[in-house]
Parts: C-alpha cells; sequence; structure tokens
C-alpha cells in the first residue's frame, strides 16, 4: 500500500514552516517565475533552499509548481530554472502540460513528476499514459466522484500515486492571459510580477463572491464556496486517493495552519483506529469558523452537501 500523505500549498517561508509544523507531510509552491535569483513570486532561491533543508530536516518533502504554459522562446529559461531545481534538490514537481514534461525528461530526467490539476485527469487511461512517460503521481480533476476515483485506481498501475484536493478554493477557469487587467486597460498588459486580486460577483446571486487571482502566469478564476470533505476523510483514504491536499492560494498562512491542523486529527484518528473512526462535528464548526466562506463537497458526492453558515 502507498503512503498516505498530507499535502497543502505554501505562498513563503513563512507558510512553508508552519504548513509542515502544523502536520502536512508535504508542502507544494508556486514556481511560475523563470528567472534565474527567484523561484517564485514569494521565493528566492535562497529562501527555498532553507525551506528544502527545514524539511528534509523533518523528514518531509517540498514540490515546485510548475504551472506556467510555455511558448516556444520560454524553452531555455524552462531549462536553466529545471537544473536550478534539481541542484537544490527540491523533492518533486508538478507540471500540467506534455511539453514541459518532455522537457524535464531531457534535462532531469531523475527528477520525480507529478501531473497537476490543470492536466485534467478524469480516466484511467490518462492516468495510465502519464504513468507510461516516467509519471510518479497524478492529481485528479475536481469534477471526479468518488466512485470515479474508485475506479482509476482499479485501472491504474498499483504504484501510480492518486492526489486529491479535499479543502480550500475550487477553480472554475484559467487563461494563461491577464484577462481582467486587459479587458479594464483596453490592452495586452503582458506580463507582470505583480499579483491582482478581484472579486467578481453576480447581479442575481449578491453576497456570493467568486476571487479572481491574476500574475505573471494567467488568470485564475475561483468559486464561490470553498471545498470541504473532512466529513469524507474514510471514504477518500478507501477510494485509492495516496496524497490528500489542501488548496491555499488565496488564503492566509494562519488559515493554512488551522486548516492542517484539524485535517491532521482527522486522518491520524482514522489510521489508528479506522474501524471505530468517527467524525466529530467541533471539527466541521472550526473549519467554518477560519474563513467567512460557505463549504461544499462539491462533485465528490452522488449527492453534494452544502455546508451553509
Amino acid at each position: 500500500m502507498l503512503n498516505l500523505e498530507l499535502s497543502s500549498f505554501a505562498k513563503d517561508l513563512a507558510g512553508l514552516k508552519v504548513a509542515l509544523e502544523s502536520g502536512a507531510d508535504s508542502v507544494y509552491i508556486g514556481g511560475q517565475t523563470f528567472g534565474m535569483d527567484t523561484i517564485s513570486n514569494k521565493f528566492s532561491k535562497e529562501e527555498l533552499e532553507e525551506g528544502i533543508k527545514f524539511a528534509h530536516e523533518r523528514n518531509k518533502k517540498v514540490y515546485v509548481t510548475i504551472s506556467l504554459l510555455p511558448h516556444n522562446n520560454d524553452f531555455v529559461k524552462l531549462e536553466e530554472y529545471l537544473l536550478k531545481l534539481n541542484d537544490i534538490k527540491v523533492d518533486g514537481l508538478i507540471l500540467c502540460e506534455p511539453g514541459t514534461l518532455e522537457i524535464v525528461r531531457k534535462v532531469t530526467p531523475n527528477m520525480k513528476v507529478h501531473m497537476g490539476i490543470q492536466a485534467n485527469i478524469y480516466n484511467y487511461e490518462t492516468a495510465r499514459f502519464y504513468y507510461d512517460l516516467g509519471v510518479k503521481r497524478v492529481v485528479i480533476a475536481k469534477e471526479l466522484a468518488l466512485k470515479d476515483i474508485i475506479e482509476i485506481r482499479k485501472n491504474a498501475p498499483l504504484d501510480l500515486e492518486i492526489e486529491a484536493f479535499v479543502h480550500g478554493s475550487m477553480v472554475m477557469s484559467y487563461s494563461g492571459r491577464r484577462l481582467l487587467s486587459n479587458y479594464m486597460t483596453s490592452k495586452d498588459a503582458g506580463k507582470y510580477d505583480e499579483e491582482k486580486h478581484y472579486n467578481l460577483v453576480e447581479e442575481k446571486r449578491p453576497g456570493q463572491y467568486c476571487p479572481i487571482y491574476e500574475d505573471e502566469g494567467g488568470t485564475i478564476f475561483y468559486g464561490a464556496r470553498d471545498l470541504c470533505m473532512i466529513e469524507f476523510i474514510p471514504e477518500l483514504i478507501k477510494s485509492g486517493v495516496t496524497t490528500l491536499t489542501i488548496e491555499g492560494h488565496l488564503k492566509s498562512n494562519e488559515y493554512t495552519e488551522e486548516v492542517i491542523k484539524i485535517y491532521r486529527k482527522a486522518i491520524d484518528e482514522f489510521i489508528n483506529n479506522p474501524d471505530n473512526w468517527q467524525f466529530d462535528k467541533n471539527w466541521l464548526e472550526e473549519l467554518k469558523n477560519i474563513d467567512h466562506r460557505d463549504l461544499t463537497t462539491g462533485f465528490y458526492l452522488e449527492e453534494n452537501i452544502d455546508y451553509t453558515k
């Protein structure tokens, strides 16, 4: 049986340390900047080296996400960037498209590779396809139900790790362009280092705010409710998921800390006593109080559960 892992996003070095100290087995960071002095907008090379040392001293892992969709003229910088990540001993890369995977296989062939959420893995044939290319873990699409995950696990190679998001913001759509900035300025905003946060609200849905995040990689639209699967930890683990992941791009480090602690407790209680595991309603109440957003089980169940305030 593959080891179970609790993973979380870390926006900066402080967030990395908080996440690992709170109970995460691994963290993933955004790595869209191909500069030689920075790993991402929030991590310098030196900070990531410190974070990796901090993680490895605790037998934990750090993954770097390369979610920028590269153009032809990005490949030289990408190759340099991969060599830099290899030198500082990141534990793996999370990729979103096959072109980047091909470059990784040539430049850093021994690097562990995951295919991320943007790879749109909806079925076991796609999972097997990437496995045959050397991918060790696939992040399954958030639109899948538990029964779909069971089917993927049943038909995918036994040593292929399956990762699923269990808590946090849910992406509705993504664009490689800065859509809002382009629209509001009536011109191409190009690539900027500056991050921008917006909230979209529809006239017919007052009070339901959809966060929008822009950086040099493009625009991400999030849903008005956050995913929450704390009540269904046993079902997730039994389905074959080997990594349970918390999404925290738009959240504070304090938010991440509290969410990790709750999921760590729920997971450990199931692992230590699976036959007598009981859902604690206090976990859900605590999660509701961390952030002022409604919670939902998303697409996982036959019938969606909305945990409204």
